[in-house]
């Protein structure tokens, strides 16, 4: 009976430690994003009321100075909360009696704090390989060969369909996502840059077959952050290419995936990660969550970072302040709006995890 409760209890620690691990990220993540705006706010010496991790009631809490530090019990979110940012505030130390670009960089650091941390994981990624994908192309098929305009092997493909290329990984995925498989492509060849124009490209991503491969180089130690800059780049243009395709329509509400989903998604991958002990896939996860959270952060809706800084930019043109209440009724409706969304998202992750 003891043998038989020893294997349940390893069973369900089985299941739950990768959950926690998910979570932890989750507040790792949304730690160090309130860091960043909590970090300007003390750099230009505005006064923070509440630096907080997680929502809902307070757990623990502890001021020093002026701030009160709190861990909350919902792991979901988190806030600073700045003197004078919604209100009107006689305080001359208030976020809102800052100059405009003070008030710019606040609002951004949070996002760029998030990008940063991308930017990190990806480089711990290179430095456990030995080699990383580049942009110059390997092989080529019989069909390839054929077209007298086409790639040749050596080539390094340097724009698809005029966006350019940063990595394998977005090369493959704009040819993931055209639609008649006819591409505009800029290579260098030979030094130089050739223009192959009406190109036919076979591609599957299903089958795991393209008309043309590219090869990888060795890591060393001088070219993990150029080329951890190049992943990050290109993890940005997916991430924005993506939200392009979901406006217009070519993904659905089950494409998308919420908190719960998301950590469904890290909690396999690292269990995966400790029974194959591969760990470059598990730590990009990671790097393209963060990234993800920093790019929409900044997109331009109301209740975002970008939302602010699309004010405050508005301000800086127009030379004078949005009206506090208009801004902060358009914030209220968007929050409403964003909770509405996480909720049907959630709905849906839930959905999915009882199909499973």
């Amino acid at each position: 009976m003891l043998q038989a409760l020893s294997i349940d209890v390893g069973a369900i620690w089985e299941k739950v430690w990768p959950i926690l691990v998910a979570i932890l990220f989750f507040g790792v993540i949304i730690a160090l994003h309130e860091f960043g705006h909590f970090f300007t706010a003390k750099l230009f010496k505005i006064r923070v009321n509440e630096y907080s991790i997680g929502m809902g009631p307070t757990l623990l809490k502890r001021k020093k100075g002026e701030t009160q530090y709190s861990l909350r019990l919902f792991p979901i979110g988190g806030f600073v909360a700045l003197e004078g940012e919604d209100e009107v505030s006689d305080d001359p130390r208030a976020f809102g009696n800052q100059k405009a670009w003070k008030r710019f960089i606040v609002i951004a650091a949070g996002a760029t704090v998030n990008i940063i941390l991308g930017l990190l994981l990806v480089c711990c990624m290179l430095a456990g390989e030995k080699e990383t994908s580049t942009r110059v192309v390997s092989g080529v098929s019989q069909q390839m060969l054929q077209i007298e305009n086409g790639v040749r092997e050596g080539d390094e493909v340097l724009k698809i369909n005029g966006t350019r290329v940063f990595s394998a990984r977005d090369l493959y995925y704009d040819l993931y996502r055209d639609e008649d498989g006819v591409f505009d492509l800029v290579v260098r060849r030979d030094g130089k840059k050739v223009e192959l124009t009406d190109l036919n490209v076979a591609y599957s991503a299903e089958e795991g077959y393209c008309d043309f491969i590219v090869g990888t180089a060795p890591v060393g130690i001088l070219n993990i952050v150029p080329g951890a800059l190049r992943e990050t780049v290109s993890m940005t243009k997916l991430i924005w290419l993506s939200l392009i395709d979901m406006i217009r329509g070519q993904y659905g509400l089950k494409d998308i995936s919420g908190p719960v989903g998301t950590i469904g998604i890290v909690a396999d991958t690292a269990s995966e990660a400790i029974s194959g002990k591969d760990y470059s896939t598990f730590i990009f996860i990671l790097a393209f969550i963060t990234i993800n959270i920093g790019i929409v952060n900044l997109l331009p809706l109301p209740a975002l970072d970008g939302g602010r800084l699309l004010f405050i930019f508005i301000e800086i043109i127009a030379r004078r302040p949005v009206p506090k209440k208009f801004e902060a009724i358009v914030h209220a409706a968007g929050f409403v709006l964003l909770i509405a969304l996480m909720i049907l998202i959630t709905f849906n992750d839930i959905v999915n995890l009882i199909k499973k």
